[in-house]
Order: structure tokens, then sequence, then C-alpha cells
């Protein structure tokens, strides 16, 4: 039996996205097919911050809203940067429980992880209980310093109207833009330039934690 301690985030992401594909209607895989294909469609991904860009500095608040700056971070070491969409989102929620696991040799390298979401304070507060989390979840409300590393894109209407129905989208971020976040992960040096990045319009991908890992022993 396969320790689910060394199982891969990748297999847990696909497991899960497997069971959308078996259990909902085809009238919302319709619906997400074509709101993939728009981010992609927007070229997104080509108007993000790149490897050997300067990050942009910012300071938002944590869960407890207190003031988190990436400055201050960098002066301990390099700073894994990371964005999930809500603790609505089911791939986000297994993402960070595999972070927490990882977490251990991140720090191991020197480095720390921040993990930035659109959500309002309150509820990164729940995600953090919820996944026993030990690093910090800052709140990026009005997806500001997503924007400042070009990451945003807007939902279309359809994918929208089922986020705001099924769980609420817009009183979870405090707004009404229907923005959200690409599944997005940084490595930042020192110095403050990127070294490493992450970027993908499918939410169910993201940056394997041991892969990071790796990269952080190899390279910084």
């Amino acid at each position: 039996m396969t320790d689910i301690n060394t199982t891969s985030l990748k297999s847990k992401l696909d497991k899960k996205r497997a069971d959308f594909e078996l259990n909902a209607d085809n009238a919302k895989k319709t619906i997400y097919a074509a709101g993939f294909a728009d981010v992609e469609n927007s070229k997104i991904i080509s108007l993000a911050k790149q490897i050997g860009d300067q990050a942009p500095n910012f300071t938002l608040n944590n869960a407890l809203e207190q003031p988190v700056t990436l400055k201050d971070y960098l002066k301990k070491g390099p700073v894994v940067l990371t964005w999930y969409r809500g603790g609505w989102c089911p791939y986000c929620n297994l993402t960070l429980k595999q972070l927490q696991q990882e977490l251990p040799n991140f720090k191991a390298s020197g480095a720390n992880l921040l993990a930035l979401t659109p959500e309002l304070p309150d509820a990164s507060v729940s995600t953090s209980e919820k996944n026993d989390l030990q690093f910090e979840v800052l709140s990026d409300i009005g997806n500001k310093v997503a924007k400042d590393y070009g990451i945003v894109f807007k939902l279309t209407d359809d994918v929208a109207k089922i986020y705001n129905a099924s769980f609420g989208l817009n009183e979870h971020n405090g707004d009404v833009t229907n923005e959200l976040p690409l599944a997005a992960t940084y490595i930042i040096n020192e110095e403050g330039k990127i070294d490493y990045a992450y970027l993908n319009t499918d939410y169910r991908n993201r940056a394997e934690p041991s892969e990071i890992t790796a990269f952080l022993k190899n390279n910084l």
C-alpha cells in the first residue's frame, strides 16, 4: 500500500480530476472546458513575471491580520511564493496539505513559504486551521499583488455563475470582480530576483512540492 505522505501531489490532483470527470454532468464539463480555453487564449502566462525578473515587493496581512512584507522574509533567505484560489477549492486544499508536508525540506534549504489568496482574512483563518498550516497565509484582497505579478484572470460568466451559486465566490473575496489568480509558484532569491517560475492556466495542475525542494537544494 502506498504511503499517502510519499504520494506525489500530481497523482492526488489527477485523482480529483478523474473523480470530477466521472461524476460531473456534461453541461458543467462543457462550461469548465470553455473556461480553461478562455484563460489559455488570453496569453496571460506570457505577460506574467518570469525567471530573471525582479519580484515586486508587497506587504499583506496574514490570517491574524498582522502585516507581512516580502523584503523582510528575503532577509532570512529565499522565499517560495505560491497562490491558491481559496479554501473552497479542493485542488488548492490538496496542494496546501502537500506543501505543509514538504515545508521541513524547504526550511532545511533555508527557504520560507508564503501563500497568497484573494480570500478575505476570515476565510484565510479557516483554511489555515483546516489544513493545520505552519506557514504564512496572506490575504491579497482584490488580487492587488497578483496583478503586480501579472497572474490575474477573469472567470467566464458561466463559470462565475456556478461558483457564486455553489459556494459564494463574491462573498469569499469581498468583491464582485470574479477575478482569480493563476496556479502560480515562484522561488525568489535573497536579491529579490525570480529564480523559478511555475505558471499554469489549468488550476488542476500545480508545482510539485518535492521538485521545489530539489530546485532549492541544487540551485540556491
